[in-house]
């Protein structure tokens, strides 16, 4: 009995000091992903992405398409 007051008495005074430890190490992750994922760049500096240029292609085999009118 004594054990379990004395480690409910100790996690409530560890506790805060973990969950801080916890949370930069969290942030650290985060920010080396984010270094990662974004490339260095000079402030100022601009860059353009261009989509590849998709060819459309139809499929021969379907058929043809006809267009309808719903009668009453």
């Amino acid at each position: 009995m004594m054990i379990w007051y004395g480690i409910k008495i100790l996690s409530r005074l560890f506790a805060p000091y973990f969950m801080r430890f916890v949370a930069k190490k969290a942030e650290q992750k985060f920010g080396q992903q984010q270094n990662r994922q974004q490339p260095q760049q000079k402030e100022g500096e601009t860059t353009v992405d261009k989509a590849p240029e998709q060819t459309k292609t139809s499929n021969k085999n379907v058929g043809e398409y006809v267009d309808y009118e719903e009668i009453d």
